[in-house]
């Protein structure tokens, strides 16, 4: 069935034993984001055994599904109140930077006699979530340290989502700085600091990694073999393990330009067209609700993505040395928002091939 992205374990596996391998030579332990998938039980079961001291997901659903995985989860959107109960009896640690929040958990924890790992956002200057303030974050500490059925086990930092302010040795050495004074003024010792996700890989590669620096938290990194500090590919990784393929429900030439007076599209954008003549265009059955079409192109480079509505994405096919029919299929490569979009979407079918074999979960 169609649309369907083809997931390729056995490349996702390589990224993963790849990327723990350079993580574990820095002292460092790997925590596999899985929200770009959607936390696909396939992929997570698959690659478990590679080097993985974590799993991490910002939906508390996703590390629901992922209950009977014997790793530890951890929830890296800071929890909702609304939902602390799940939070406690699915994550092992979680993200925080509200006390509220925190308090809340504790609560929960004692009615159902657990105990919960928490680490404190920090927040370096991207101004997303986090403690800006170092009193701010001394007095919360204080709180913590109050708490029965909390432990309180380090500090974690976001950087390059919001702000796209680059990790740095200067701001990742602050939050370990950080760090040494709670264990300094507070008599404790923090087993987890988190220095971000995978745009702070290029300073492995640099060898300005801070040493207290003990958790990363990789998503694009392994699903797409990318760093997302200057989007570089990173060496010897697969970029290609997610392959979005769709079919073609019309073939037909054209001219380039629409015919009439252009307003604006579906989309309240007014679109730009440039005069090539009649071109050759397929139409195949996605569009802009099952994923982010900027996000897509076309794995034959002598093919071009015009545009998209809801339901349709238009491909100039005229150059492609294929001579297409309608039902043929035509390959695109995923950026990190495409994926994410149509790994959503309840209308892409997920295809996991895995020694050259297909499993298909539609």
């Amino acid at each position: 069935m169609y649309p369907r992205i083809e997931i390729n374990l056995d490349k996702l596996k390589h990224n993963v034993s790849l990327l723990s391998k350079q993580c574990m030579k820095n002292n460092i332990e790997m925590a596999v984001v899985t929200k770009v998938y959607c936390a696909f039980p396939e992929i997570v079961d698959y690659i478990k055994d590679s080097g993985v001291k974590y799993i991490a997901d910002s939906r508390i659903k996703n590390l629901k599904k992922l209950k009977d995985i014997n790793l530890e989860k951890i929830l890296i959107r800071i929890p909702m109140l609304t939902e602390i109960e799940d939070v406690v009896k699915y994550s092992d640690i979680s993200l925080n930077s509200e006390f509220e929040v925190i308090k809340k958990i504790d609560e929960i924890c004692e009615k159902l006699n657990k105990k919960h790992k928490i680490a404190l956002m920090v927040d370096l200057g991207d101004l997303r979530e986090g403690y800006f303030k170092e009193e701010e974050l001394f007095e919360v500490i204080r709180k913590i340290l109050k708490l029965d059925s909390i432990e309180f086990v380090g500090l974690g930092t976001n950087l390059t989502c919001y702000g796209a302010v680059i990790p740095s040795k200067d701001n990742l050495g602050r939050l370990c700085e950080l760090g040494e004074k709670i264990e300094e003024k507070f008599d404790i010792k923090l087993s987890f600091i988190s220095g971000g996700n995978s745009s702070s890989l290029h300073l492995l590669d640099k060898g300005e990694m801070p040493d207290r620096v003990t958790n990363l938290r990789l998503g694009e990194a392994i699903a797409l073999g990318k760093e997302t500090a200057y989007s570089q590919d990173i060496k010897g990784a697969y970029q290609d393990a997610f392959k979005l393929v769709c079919e073609i429900v019309e073939l037909k030439e054209k001219p380039s330009i629409p015919i009439g007076e252009i307003g604006v599209d579906a989309f309240g954008n007014k679109p730009h067209y440039e005069d090539k003549g009649i071109r050759k265009r397929a139409i195949v059955g996605i569009g802009k609700q099952d994923t982010n079409v900027d996000g897509m192109s076309t794995v034959d480079p002598k093919q071009e993505i015009l545009g998209a509505s809801s339901d349709h994405l238009i491909v100039d096919v005229t150059d492609s040395d294929k001579e297409y029919k309608v039902g043929d299929t035509i390959e695109f490569n995923l950026e990190y928002g495409a994926l994410m979009a149509a790994s959503t979407s309840e209308y892409v079918n997920k295809v996991f091939k895995c020694e050259e074999k297909l499993s298909e979960n539609v």
